[in-house]
């Protein structure tokens, strides 16, 4: 995919920083539905090309946040050889300096948002949760919360599936589905519904 095509996906004026990171690599950009366990992925190919995955629904500062994050492990292979670790210093400094760099495209709302998480940016994009608030405000209706908005003893719905919420185990919540009285552990940031 010509990075030309990427344009309806992305905020204004990324285009020149994506040309420079994409260099002269061949990378094929593959545009997928929604996907619930990642927003985007990297692999490099038998055939020394690279791939790059990203789901479309991400909103186009999403999709720019997670493009960024999937050059990143590009450039920081090529740059310091394929036996560093996927997600460590070498990925982290490389994908600091691209959102850095970048931070103008962002809105001014979300910069400081931006600039907080370069300052050590995580694997996980669930691992921010102000990113994670930030992206998700429209995504959903007013019948779900985050699991960390709810009390201990409260209900609610998951899946289909009624749970109540034990307690809290450092940041995660201990919860038990009442159908079967098995015991689960939600992240804070986990959207349910709360019932009444």
């Amino acid at each position: 995919m010509s990075i030309s095509l990427l344009e309806k996906y992305l905020p204004e004026n990324t285009l020149p920083y994506l040309k420079k990171w994409f260099g002269e690599h061949p990378i094929h950009i593959k545009i997928t539905r929604g996907r619930n366990s990642k927003l985007g992925d990297y692999r490099k190919m038998p055939d020394q090309s690279h791939q790059i995955t990203i789901n479309s629904t991400l909103q186009p500062p999403l999709f720019f946040f997670v493009l960024a994050h999937e050059l990143a492990h590009l450039l920081a292979f090529e740059n310091c050889g394929h036996r560093i670790s996927p997600h460590g210093s070498e990925w982290k400094n490389t994908f600091r300096t691209m959102l850095l760099e970048s931070i103008s495209i962002f809105d001014d709302d979300l910069k400081p948002i931006i600039l907080k998480f370069a300052k050590s940016p995580k694997a996980n994009f669930m691992s921010s949760p102000e990113l994670v608030r930030y992206f998700h405000i429209e995504d959903y209706e007013d019948e779900t919360s985050y699991i960390e908005d709810l009390n201990i003893n409260d209900h609610f719905m998951y899946r289909k599936q009624i749970y109540i919420i034990d307690e809290k185990r450092k940041k995660n919540y201990l919860c038990t589905q009442l159908d079967t009285d098995k015991k689960y552990i939600f992240k804070p940031l986990a959207r349910v519904e709360k019932i009444s």
